[in-house]
């Protein structure tokens, strides 16, 4: 009898769920490999339900284990994410520096005004997503960065004493194909 991820998960990505399975079979830490494997091989590098339920079911793993490890750390996503990632630390350093206005203006200039920015307190984790798929912006608690405060990582490059100016040329870089 066929599962519902089997239904919905194509041939591909069955083989590459059961070859990354059995990659980490054994090993400490596999489950976490294996979403980490499984998400970098996702186009929009994200974690579907389907291929959750897949590798519980071929693992034998309960459901809730693994979607528990995968909503817990925050390099995994359960959403699809843009072909660029921004992400603003919201430290107290940071925050102190500016990073709140930054986020602000960064999510104007993409046109994602639609979540009021200032209804979030600084624990409240922020992902959105433009509706063209060309960028993602969230949000992480803290860099550990906190000497070259704001800090704002785009595409896991971590940018230091960042100002608007900083950041539009860096979003301009990215619209225009050159990063």
């Amino acid at each position: 009898m066929q599962s519902v991820a089997d239904e919905v998960l194509d041939a591909h990505e069955r083989q590459l769920i059961a070859q990354t399975i059995a990659e980490h079979e054994g090993r400490p830490g596999a489950l976490l490999g294996i979403l980490e494997a499984v998400q970098s091989a996702n186009a929009h590098k994200f974690l579907s339900m389907e291929s959750l339920r897949y590798i519980a079911e071929e693992t034998g793993w309960p459901p809730a284990r693994v979607y528990s490890a995968a909503t817990f750390f925050a390099l995994f996503n359960l959403d699809p994410q843009g072909d660029n990632v921004i992400c603003v630390c919201r430290g107290t350093a940071c925050h102190t520096r500016g990073s709140r206005d930054l986020l602000a203006k960064l999510c104007l200039d993409l046109g994602l005004t639609g979540q009021d920015l200032s209804e979030t307190n600084d624990a409240d984790k922020l992902a959105l997503t433009t509706p063209d798929r060309k960028f993602t912006i969230r949000t992480v608690a803290c860099f550990g960065q906190c000497a070259l405060a704001p800090v704002v990582e785009v595409n896991h490059h971590i940018l230091s004493h960042v100002n608007e100016r900083t950041l539009q040329r860096e979003v301009k870089a990215l619209k225009q194909g050159r990063k």
